[in-house]
C-alpha cells in the first residue's frame, strides 16, 4: 500500500466497556481506499463490538474513530453530534447484515429496496431509480425480471446478493461486513464470496469483514486482524499471519483448535 493512497478510516486506542468488563480496548488500526482489513477471533474477542463502534452504531468510550468526508478533512464519529451523524453516515459508509433481513425492507419489493438509499439521499425520478435499481440487480447477479418480487421470495443467499446491492447503491467509501456468508451453504458462500471479491476490486472500496471462518478472511482480505480478549494481539499481511502466525493464539485459530 503506497503512502498516497488515500487513508479512509483511521482508529486510534479504541476501547468499549460492559459492566466493567472489556469488550474491546485499545484497539488501533489505519484502512486506505482499496484496502479489506479482515477481523478474526472466536466469540466474544471483542470483533463484534468493534465493528458496532465503527458503523456509528453504539459509542466507545475511549478512543478516537475518524473517517474521510468527500469534500472535507476527516471527521471524529463520535465527535459529531447525533443528527449530523445519522446524516452524514449513509453517504459515506454502508454495513452489510449478516441477517440480510436486518438489512431489508421485507415489505417492499427488490427494485424498492435498492432505490430507497437514493430517494433518502434526494433522488426523486421514478424512471431513473427503476433503471439503476435494474442495474444493480445485474451488478449483484440477480435476474432484473425479479425488480419487483418482495424480498421474502428470494433464498437466502438472493437476499444477501439484495442486501449488498442496497448498501453498495449509493456508492459509499466504507463498507462493513459483519458474518456476510453466515448461515448460507458452502456453494452459496462460494458464489456470494466471488461476487464480494468483484465488487470490492470494482469500485476500489475500502471494507471491513469481521468473520469467524479463516478461508472468507484470507479470500477477501489484503490485511489481517486477530482479536482475543477485546484486544488486537496479532497484525500484518493476510497470507504472513496465516502461514506465519507469530502469536500462540493465533496458532492455535490457524490449526484449527479453537472453535470460533
Amino acid at each position: 500500500m503506497t503512502a498516497d493512497v488515500e487513508e479512509i478510516l483511521k482508529v486510534e486506542d479504541v476501547g468499549k466497556f460492559f459492566g466493567g468488563r472489556a469488550a474491546c480496548r485499545d484497539v488501533s488500526f489505519t484502512l486506505h481506499r482499496g484496502e479489506v482489513l479482515g477481523i478474526v477471533g472466536e466469540s466474544g474477542s471483542g470483533k463484534s463490538t468493534l465493528l458496532k463502534c465503527l458503523a456509528g452504531m453504539t459509542a466507545p468510550e475511549r478512543g478516537k474513530i475518524s473517517v474521510a468526508v468527500p469534500g472535507q478533512n476527516e471527521r471524529d464519529l463520535w465527535a459529531m453530534d447525533e443528527a449530523e451523524r445519522e446524516q452524514l453516515l449513509p453517504s459515506i459508509l454502508s454495513l452489510i447484515h449478516q441477517n440480510p433481513r436486518d438489512g431489508l425492507r421485507l415489505d417492499v419489493s427488490a427494485g424498492g429496496n435498492i432505490a430507497e438509499p437514493l430517494m433518502t439521499g434526494g433522488h426523486r425520478h421514478y424512471g431513473s431509480l427503476r433503471d439503476i435499481a435494474l442495474e444493480w440487480l445485474k451488478n449483484v447477479e440477480i435476474d432484473p425480471a425479479r425488480i419487483d418480487d418482495l424480498p421474502l421470495t428470494f433464498s437466502g443467499g438472493m437476499q444477501q446478493r439484495l442486501q449488498i446491492a442496497r448498501g453498495l447503491v449509493t456508492h459509499p467509501q466504507l463498507v462493513l461486513m459483519d458474518e456476510p456468508t453466515g448461515g448460507l451453504d458452502v456453494s452459496v458462500q462460494a458464489r456470494l464470496l466471488d461476487l464480494l471479491r468483484r465488487l470490492v476490486r470494482e469500485f476500489n472500496l475500502a471494507a471491513v469483514i469481521v468473520t469467524h471462518d479463516l478461508g472468507v478472511a484470507r479470500l477477501l482480505s489484503d490485511r489481517l486482524m486477530v482479536m482475543q480478549g477485546g484486544r488486537a494481539i496479532e497484525t500484518g499481511l493476510t497470507d504472513r499471519v496465516l502461514e506465519d502466525p507469530r502469536q500462540a493464539y493465533t496458532q492455535l485459530l490457524v490449526s484449527s483448535v479453537l472453535q470460533v
